[in-house]
């Protein structure tokens, strides 16, 4: 296979894949808070949805876990690289901070051990506790000390979204750094209103990247670090096709203008995976953003991923040179360590 930083032959690269670390569960069993937010997890999906998803997992274990699975699955795909990030149940907001250090080391070094079975292959990305602002920079720099390219995180922290003042020295630290930030929800705070029908993930997750993108554009931050390199799951969710609401609301209201520019021009700031479930929506993230602003993205192995991230980019019938941006060119320049 290719070398993600060979000048040559572009590779395809998967920029959302996900690795499972039973170890970090074992670490935060029976600790204080563990059992209420397990109760939350449960009301906030519902008992039908928690037991679909139990069986999902148990049956695509060895490719959550283990490399040589994961190698044949990715051969089957056609697909050279992936970037690799801890489930998202992972993150353990709820946790103290001690135990949250713990969290955050535990899957930094465990993710950089499991790229490292296969590092032409593996990229990773670690975990910052966004619950305790204060260790969010060592826990970025943590994660780059283990060879790691940046980290993963939620749409939102307990009692703080992602415009909070709080997180300046994690924006900075990351801009400074080049550091990719993944930014993949878990959870919605639309909480039993969604607990049927598997509503907490086909509406709750594209919600939660819509508001937390709102939450980074409207408040500055991306005036205040114009060189953050943000990647956001499952295409930003519902703002890509719903940005002209944004921008009326921004040119109609003053108190809808914190940031600089129209919403919309924010968009070509950012980066967006590809995981959209629909062509006609594809194509209209790469006109809003840009070709050069979407990457090839499976959720993989999960069941509201793509088992073809190929095929579902092909479907969308783009030119040829976006095709090959998005199938991997761009994500290799972000990938390649200097």
């Amino acid at each position: 296979m290719t070398d993600v930083t060979a000048p040559s032959e572009t590779p395809t690269i998967d920029v959302h894949a996900h690795v499972l670390l039973p170890e970090i569960e074992a670490l935060v069993d029976g600790l204080p808070g563990h059992t209420e937010a397990k109760a939350l997890d449960a009301r906030r999906n519902g008992p039908e949805a928690l037991k679909v998803s139990g069986r999902m997992i148990g049956d695509r274990f060895p490719r959550l876990t283990d490399v040589s699975a994961r190698l044949a699955a990715m051969d089957t795909q056609g697909v050279d690289v992936q970037l690799v990030s801890p489930s998202p149940s992972h993150y353990h907001y709820w946790a103290d901070e001690a135990a949250a250090e713990k969290v955050y080391r535990l899957a930094n070094e465990a993710t950089a051990a499991h790229c490292s079975a296969a590092p032409e292959r593996l990229r990773g990305l670690g975990l910052v506790p966004l619950q305790h602002p204060d260790l969010a920079v060592r826990a970025l720099d943590h994660a780059l000390e283990q060879g790691l390219l940046g980290v993963e995180i939620s749409s939102h922290a307990p009692g703080r979204e992602l415009s909070d003042p709080a997180y300046e020295p994690l924006w900075a630290r990351a801009e400074e750094t080049g550091a990719l930030v993944f930014l993949h929800p878990f959870g919605c705070t639309l909480d039993e209103r969604l607990d049927q029908w598997y509503l907490s993930n086909s509406v709750g997750q594209p919600t939660e990247n819509a508001v937390a993108l709102s939450h980074l554009i409207f408040s500055g931050v991306l005036d205040r670090h114009p060189g953050l390199r943000i990647i956001a799951a499952h295409g930003g969710g519902y703002l890509p096709t719903h940005i002209g609401r944004a921008d009326h609301a921004w040119r109609a209201r003053a108190d809808a203008q914190a940031c600089r520019e129209a919403p919309s021009s924010y968009l070509k700031r950012l980066y967006f995976d590809s995981l959209v479930h629909d062509p006609y929506v594809l194509r209209e993230l790469v006109r809003v953003a840009g070709a050069d602003r979407v990457l090839l993205g499976s959720d993989f192995p999960f069941d509201m991923g793509s088992e073809d991230p190929l095929g579902a980019l092909r479907a969308a019938e783009l030119p040829a040179a976006d095709f090959d941006a998005i199938r991997g060119g761009t994500a290799a320049a972000l990938l390649r360590k200097d």
